[in-house]
């Protein structure tokens, strides 16, 4: 089934005028992805308008100004965030890992999956064994045999390194 008339010519502008806008809205805004994106976002708009344009320009202008109004909108949000999050956060330096930390976390990955995560729920997050056991659904016998084997794997980890990186832990 054939389509109808202004489907075909609005199709034919699409592939004629969108390449244009594009570069249009790119020298505008300095954004290559959000000319696309603002571009696309105003043909979308304009295809239930399709049959209301006339041949006179009117159609190209309008998807300008369209886009350009959703790219100007989209700087407004980033920047009204922008200043939000300025005003809510301070700016704080974070330091990175300490050596102790970075020590740890090797030597929790050493360990197989329910040790660890045993190991982190009950000596980092403060857990008990039940609770442990209520949060993961495992039995509390397993859990605190993982805790016995993790701790000793952990043990076995720091005590295999060289002394001068052991002070750094204990």
């Amino acid at each position: 089934m054939a389509r109808g008339t202004a489907e075909e010519e609005f199709d034919a502008f699409y592939a004629q005028a969108y390449p244009r806008l594009v570069r249009q809205l790119y020298a505008m805004t300095g954004d290559l992805a959000e000319a696309q994106d603002v571009v696309q976002e105003a043909f979308i708009r304009a295809w239930g308008r399709r049959g209301a344009f006339t041949s006179d320009g009117s159609q190209e202008a309008w998807i300008r100004t369209t886009a350009w109004r959703l790219a100007v909108s989209r700087f407004r949000r980033l920047r009204r965030g922008a200043q939000l999050m300025q005003r809510h956060h301070e700016q704080r330096h974070t330091e990175g890992p300490s050596p102790e930390r970075v020590a740890l976390v090797e030597a929790l990955r050493t360990l197989p999956k329910k040790h660890r995560s045993v190991v982190v729920l009950h000596h980092l997050c403060d857990l008990s064994v039940e609770q442990i056991s209520a949060e993961t659904g495992w039995p509390a016998g397993s859990i605190r045999v993982w805790l016995v084997r993790g701790r000793l794997s952990l043990a076995r980890h720091f005590a295999a390194l060289p002394e001068q990186e052991v002070d750094h832990v204990g």
